[in-house]
């Protein structure tokens, strides 16, 4: 079973540190969890992503369910065993994949609104142009982005599929909309995902006999204001272990939407929230009582050559700016990572110049070290009262 204390909190009544149980391990909170998309931390193997610190992973439930399918993980013992992970394990409920290959499809859509939109990854980049899934009440229909074929999830089929990957903490199916949807669509897609809310509940209690995996309901409701909030009451009164809560707001809003939710869930159950990672918006959403967090923008950017950096002004750098050519200094002088103890940024330069694998491998460690260690530092920050000069010294 999950079990959740709190040992520090912000005076905000907010924000705050502490711990996570599940049965294969601890995780400290606030903290970032990485993202292993199909049971890989890409370029990365788990070894050097326990090595970096984090204390769980998160994969997806869409992906694991096409390849290598439900089958083969039930047969390997599960997730963590398939992919040699020995801590606690995330999968996301699918129901973002409803989004993106359905009306926010071949769109540039994000999580965030335009105003600080970041796109993020999505199955549908490889679908040329077609409109691979249809939202109904019973669920989603959708076509395989590998050969096409035709699938359909229910609530019910996506906790099935969860309680087979054997995450410890697993989401109820919903319906993740477009930051640019209509009021009305944001409300009845936050309607519907109230409905399967409890669908979902109902299955993964006839599926957890032995008590050993957490459901988290997900909170939605877009930027407005109401809806947030009628969805944290809804979803909060439900018997979950924990929450979710889902994206489709402004960048420039995160604290302010965050807060709205926050503030309607009950106190004493952890929060995630899905698909957000810059470091600024870590420190926004833990500083509003975000416990846990996950995003493949680490590895995501690092594989296009930009790397997170603590600097006035801006918060990642270009390794494939010419100025790095002949500079032998790590990415960041203040990271403990494996990547800044040991390689310059010339270096990196011309692996990126190269062509060399070995570039993602190394700025994808430097990224999830920053993020993962970003989080710790915001934890040890709210333990020993010193949030505010930990704040400043991250702006």
């Amino acid at each position: 079973m999950l079990k959740f204390d709190i040992h520090a909190k912000l005076p905000n009544g907010r924000g705050r540190a502490g711990t996570i149980q599940t049965p294969h391990g601890a995780i400290e909170t606030p903290a970032f969890i990485p993202v292993g998309t199909k049971a890989t931390v890409k370029s990365l193997a788990p070894e050097q992503v326990k090595t970096l610190g984090a204390d769980a992973i998160l994969a997806n439930t869409y992906h694991l369910y096409l390849q290598p399918g439900t089958e083969i993980l039930t047969k390997a013992g599960g997730l963590g065993k398939f992919m040699n992970w020995p801590g606690p394990t995330f999968t996301d409920s699918g129901g973002f994949q409803a989004f993106s290959l359905g009306a926010a499809f071949n769109k540039t859509a994000s999580k965030i609104g335009a105003r600080g939109g970041r796109e993020v990854e999505k199955e549908a980049e490889e679908t040329h142009g077609e409109n691979f899934a249809k939202v109904t009440e019973d669920g989603v229909e959708f076509r395989s982005v590998l050969d096409g074929s035709t699938h359909f999830f229910t609530p019910e089929r996506s906790i099935e599929i969860q309680h087979a990957i054997a995450a410890d903490i697993i989401f109820a199916f919903d319906e993740c909309t477009s930051p640019q949807a209509s009021y009305e669509y944001q409300r009845e897609a936050m309607d519907r995902t109230h409905r399967w809310a409890g669908r979902s509940l109902e299955a993964h209690k006839k599926m957890n006999k032995e008590g050993n995996r957490a459901l988290f309901g997900i909170v939605q409701g877009g930027r407005h204001e109401d809806l947030r909030k009628e969805s944290a009451r809804t979803i909060g009164g439900m018997d979950f272990d924990g929450f979710g809560i889902g994206g489709s707001f402004d960048k420039e809003d995160i604290a302010i939407a965050v807060g709205w939710v926050v503030d309607e869930l009950p106190e004493g159950k952890p929060r995630h929230l899905l698909g957000i990672g810059a470091p600024e918006d870590l420190i926004l959403g833990i500083e509003n009582g975000i416990d846990t967090f996950d995003c493949v923008a680490p590895t995501r950017i690092a594989r296009n050559g930009s790397a997170y950096v603590r600097s006035k002004g801006k918060s990642t750098i270009n390794l494939l700016n010419s100025e790095f050519k002949t500079d032998f200094a790590p990415i960041d002088a203040g990271c403990g990572c494996y990547t800044c103890t040991n390689y310059t940024k010339a270096y990196l330069a011309h692996l990126f110049r190269a062509k060399e694998m070995f570039a993602a491998t190394l700025v994808s460690i430097h990224n999830l070290y920053f993020l993962v260690h970003l989080a710790k530092d915001a934890r040890k920050a709210i333990v020993d009262g010193t949030w505010e000069e930990f704040k400043k010294s991250r702006s």
